[in-house]
């Protein structure tokens, strides 16, 4: 009987996890796609490092209308069918799995990166698509014909091009970028939004949520930006017996783009991405709570 609780219990949280993030998703998209078009901006052009947030979320809307700003985004719901479910349920389970009262917060870290790693790599085929996407835009901008009319057709060119292995191009860095990601995030929510409580500053309501979703996204910005950098320079470049990738590995890409945009090119897209992570997680953990508690679940 209890086995059969927990299962549904589980169930619920999966769906509950997947619901909240879609809502997030499709909210915070505009900021994702100019983060990326920003980091991709002047890639190992020491002559063109100018540029903005704001200026390339006009430029998008002026040459591909305001739809160019939701260019990727189905395989980014696909990916987050898997990728959040894995990393929340997971970070709670382990967690409730050991004596949560003493868990100091760099465990909580080591938890959250463990979750953060498995749930990537099984969602990494669709975040590649996601990037691939994303990047087209600048290819219709120019006059070009994009790479991939869709998630599908892309997904089927990679294979072919690229073989099934392509499908997890840039795993590396993306798998680095997961485990600093929910470091911050996962146990950044957990701990600011139980420290406020414990100090009775407010009760396990939207206040709480509010207060450790800014904490978390702070955290999470500062410490995964320049992984997500290489990350998404790495899952940008095609390979194949025509194409010439511009980097060997994640290190090579590090290293060429501080030595042609120097260091601080590893943070290009700070702002926008936390910007994005604020509203994202918001707007994900005030209702993934609220959902939590409609359905008779504690609180996370």
């Amino acid at each position: 009987m209890k086995g059969g609780e927990e299962k549904e219990k589980a169930h619920k949280k999966i769906l509950l996890t997947s619901l909240s993030a879609m809502v997030a998703e499709t909210t915070t998209f505009p900021i994702d796609i100019t983060k990326t078009r920003l980091q991709l901006h002047g890639e190992s052009l020491a002559s063109n490092r100018s540029t903005n947030a704001f200026r390339v979320a006009s430029e998008i809307v002026q040459k591909e209308g305001l739809l160019g700003l939701y260019k990727g985004l189905s395989p980014a719901i696909l990916r987050h069918l898997f990728y959040t479910p894995i990393r929340i349920v997971g970070y709670e389970h382990l967690r409730n799995s050991v004596q949560n009262d003493s868990l100091s917060l760099p465990r909580k870290a080591l938890i959250g990166g463990i979750s953060g790693v498995i749930a990537q790599v099984v969602a990494s085929p669709a975040d590649l698509v996601k990037v691939r996407m994303q990047a087209d835009g600048r290819l219709v901008s120019q006059g070009l014909q994009p790479r991939y009319t869709g998630p599908f057709d892309a997904l089927n060119k990679i294979v072919r091009t690229e073989g099934l292995g392509g499908l997890w191009r840039g795993v590396f860095p993306n798998v680095q970028r997961a485990v600093l990601v929910n470091m911050g995030e996962l146990a950044c929510y957990d701990h600011a939004k139980c420290f406020v409580i414990q100090k009775q500053i407010c009760e396990d309501n939207i206040y709480a949520h509010t207060l450790g979703s800014t904490m978390s996204g702070l955290a999470a910005t500062a410490l995964s930006c320049p992984a997500d950098v290489v990350k998404t320079r790495m899952m940008n470049q095609a390979t194949g017996k025509e194409a010439k990738a511009m980097y060997r590995n994640s290190y090579d890409c590090l290293v060429k783009t501080v030595r042609v945009e120097g260091v601080m090119a590893l943070w290009k897209g700070f702002f926008p991405t936390w910007a994005r992570l604020g509203p994202w997680q918001f707007v994900f953990w005030v209702s993934y709570e609220k959902f939590r508690n409609i359905v008779g679940l504690s609180s996370f």
